[in-house]
């Protein structure tokens, strides 16, 4: 009977010391791994926080994309009202980050200006946006005269402000203008659709392929390889228009305006990066969860709004 007890305690010893070895590697291994828990650097908690990102921002640039469509093809009213809308909120994001880089822009006179330059086309398409420039530079000359203590730097940050955010962005609705039926409505979609692929392509082309830094020391996350990626993505969207017969588009056009367009977003979303780095900050604002703020989204689309209305007018198509 003995016997039988000593066989079993004999045989239960290895295994229960099994059991304990395999247990103290999983604590050692989690001692291990804890400064990485803590700090977030865990592959399953990359995973995790990844997809959480993407579906946040994925999600907000589709109520955004949603919005806008609608507005556009609804009308050129919908669509200079939310223009309007848009300019007036990058406007203040503007100024906000020119307040922290020790500006004191009037925020009355140019937030008022950044909602009337989309309206403008409305009521007079050919001089409304003159109105509204020479509107803006009175005003800012008389603050000046009447306070003392106002500086030219500040006069300058004013006029800017509504000028980059809103009189640039209003060309979205001098294109939709040009018919105000379903085709202008496509056009003007056609120009907004093609930054966003541009921005799309280049970041999943840059995050896949991309090798050699486009601006290091102002943006260093954008590639070379994500660049090429987005001016492809951007003629794809100009081709498509052509091929649509859109305003009469020629293939050629299509894709001289694709690598204009496409260029010139780049150089706005440039732009607003110096703009933050400038500042200290990440974001311009945190209206749109996964994209920071309006101007984040809308940086590429001001620049080549009004590069896509000008080529178009040059180009005889409008």
């Amino acid at each position: 009977m003995s016997e039988a007890n000593g066989e079993t305690n004999g045989s239960s010893e290895p295994k229960e010391s099994a059991i304990d070895r395999e247990i103290d590697k999983l604590e050692k291994k989690r001692e291990e791994q804890e400064d990485d828990r803590v700090s977030g650097n865990l592959r399953s908690q990359k995973a995790r926080g990844w997809t959480e990102k993407m579906l946040t921002r994925t999600t907000s640039g589709a109520i955004y994309a949603i919005v806008t469509v609608g507005c556009l093809f609804w009308g050129v009213i919908p669509t200079a009202v939310l223009v309007s809308a848009m300019a007036w909120l990058c406007c203040s994001e503007f100024y906000r980050m020119s307040r922290m880089g020790g500006r004191m822009p009037n925020e009355i006179v140019g937030l008022t200006a950044a909602i009337l330059f989309p309206l403008a086309p409305v009521i007079s398409p050919h001089y409304g946006l003159l109105v509204v420039i020479l509107l803006l530079l009175i005003a800012c000359a008389m603050w000046f005269v009447l306070n003392l203590r106002v500086t030219i730097g500040d006069v300058a940050i004013t006029a800017f402000g509504p000028i980059y955010t809103s009189l640039m962005f209003a060309c979205i609705v001098l294109i939709r203008k040009s018919d105000p039926g379903f085709w202008g409505g496509l056009l003007a979609f056609g120009v907004m659709g093609s930054v966003w692929l541009n921005d799309t392509a280049a970041y999943f082309v840059g995050s896949r392929f991309g090798r050699h830094k486009l601006a290091p020391k102002i943006s260093p996350n954008k590639s070379v390889e994500g660049f090429w990626g987005g001016i492809a993505g951007t003629i794809i969207v100009w081709l498509i228009l052509a091929r649509l017969g859109v305003a009469g588009i020629g293939y050629g056009t299509a894709v001289a305006c694709g690598i204009v367009v496409g260029i010139t977003s780049v150089v706005g979303d440039l732009f607003e990066s110096r703009i933050k780095r400038g500042v200290g900050v990440k974001d311009s604002g945190n209206i749109m969860p996964g994209h920071g703020g309006l101007l984040d989204r809308s940086d590429s689309m001001l620049f080549a709004s009004m590069t896509a209305y000008l080529l178009l007018h040059f180009g005889g198509i409008l």
